[in-house]
């Protein structure tokens, strides 16, 4: 298992390395055979108007899937020790779902409800693009059903998932509502194509959203 560390406004001094090392190796000790890396970024606010200034945040990559958990305190020590207890769950959580689906047969659930488009997403607001990009992630993206990918989003510790629908072979993504259950945003196909709209060097992307029951 390849254990990765990282910091950023923090110098990783050897006493942060064998504490990230001890607790996480004893949070994933049971699922080592799943694992193939462990990344651990550690950060520090320079806000002092921020509460949890100190961030720990542990992505672990698992047969072709990511399991990711975030935790801050005010103590970087604090913070390591709330992130392995969350990722620990997050792999029990996984390992429970994977054994579920080896004993039984799931058929694939039609998470799409009848809910009408809404054809104008953004509505009077402009869409706004931020000033830089503040850091890139790549991941791979196997193609997989809505109902895998909602499975997903409980794993990754965000609102949203991006993922390739293996029906459609197109970039979907499922995200929490604010009302309650989840939905699904998707390109539009009314015209065989994607609609994008420019403006003012500005992009507008029309899509459909779905919700999903859950």
């Amino acid at each position: 298992m390849k254990l990765v560390i990282q910091g950023k406004n923090i110098e990783i001094t050897d006493a942060i390395r064998e504490y990230v090392n001890q607790k996480i190796e004893k949070a994933v000790c049971h699922f080592q055979t799943l694992i193939t890396e462990v990344d651990v970024h550690l950060s520090v606010a320079r806000n002092p108007r921020v509460n949890s200034r100190q961030v720990a945040e542990v992505t672990i990559y698992v047969n072709g899937s990511v399991v990711r958990a975030e935790e801050g305190s005010e103590n970087l020590y604090a913070s390591i020790d709330l992130v392995a207890d969350k990722i620990c769950r997050q792999l029990r959580k996984y390992k429970e779902k994977r054994s579920d689906k080896q004993h039984t047969s799931l058929k694939t659930v039609d998470a799409l409800s009848d809910q009408p488009i809404v054809s104008n997403l953004l509505k009077d607001r402009e869409p706004e693009l931020p000033a830089q990009v503040i850091r890139t992630k790549y991941f791979a993206m196997p193609p997989m059903t809505v109902q895998e990918a909602l499975e997903h989003l409980e794993l990754i510790d965000h609102d949203f998932y991006v993922f390739r629908n293996v029906e459609t072979g197109e970039i979907n993504v499922v995200y929490e509502r604010n009302h309650g259950g989840f939905g699904v945003i998707q390109p539009r196909n009314g015209n065989g194509h994607t609609s994008i709209n420019g403006k003012n060097g500005k992009v507008a992307l029309e899509v459909d959203i779905t919700p999903v029951q859950g």
